[in-house]
């Protein structure tokens, strides 16, 4: 019986800490999602590798982690994202390293950057674009992602999991109101 409270205490408290990580994972892409990446969460924004550019330091379906940082702290070397917003690159959220900066006449930043594997640097970035820098690859989240993305994964880790939650739940319900059913005969 003792075993039994402890298991179910231990039940509880990974389930709030699943479904806590969950909700703020998720609060967190909504957030970009439905403002268009404009409002960030406590400064950090999550973005997804889409094309090959940046091969081999990151691959399609990486899941990154960027810092609003001051324009003045970016350095050659660093990898940014930023809205791009010029020929193919227009609307596009698109993270490359850092190859050059210069400051225009009114002092703001300048950046040149292109892709690990591209041959050609990308349009000009200026400070407004800027996103931030990249500060960490979510290795977990990456891996979740590419299997997710597939509908196999999907059904494997997200549907069959919900419904579980939903069918253990329905069940506990339904022997918690039998319970209660008996014990008044």
């Amino acid at each position: 019986m003792k075993n039994k409270k402890i298991f179910n205490i231990i039940k509880k408290i990974l389930t709030v800490l699943v479904v806590i990580f969950v909700l703020l994972f998720l609060l967190v892409v909504c957030l970009q999602k439905f403002s268009d990446n404009k409002i960030s969460f406590l400064n950090f924004r999550l973005f997804t590798v889409v094309s090959g550019s940046m091969v081999p330091r990151y691959n399609i379906g990486d899941v990154l982690v960027a810092k609003e940082v001051d324009p003045s702290k970016i350095k050659i070397g660093d990898d940014i994202s930023y809205l791009g917003e010029t020929g193919t690159f227009k609307g596009k959220i698109v993270t490359h390293e850092v190859v050059d900066i210069e400051q225009d006449e009114e002092g703001n930043y300048v950046f040149h950057t292109k892709g690990l594997a591209n041959i050609v640097e990308d349009p000009i970035v200026y400070e407004h674009q800027l996103y931030g820098v990249i500060i960490h690859k979510m290795i977990i989240l990456s891996f979740i992602y590419k299997i997710v993305a597939t509908p196999i994964g999907l059904f494997a880790l997200v549907i069959i999991p919900v419904l579980y939650i939903i069918g253990s739940e329905m069940l506990s319900f339904m022997l918690a109101k039998e319970e209660e059913r008996r014990s008044k005969k």
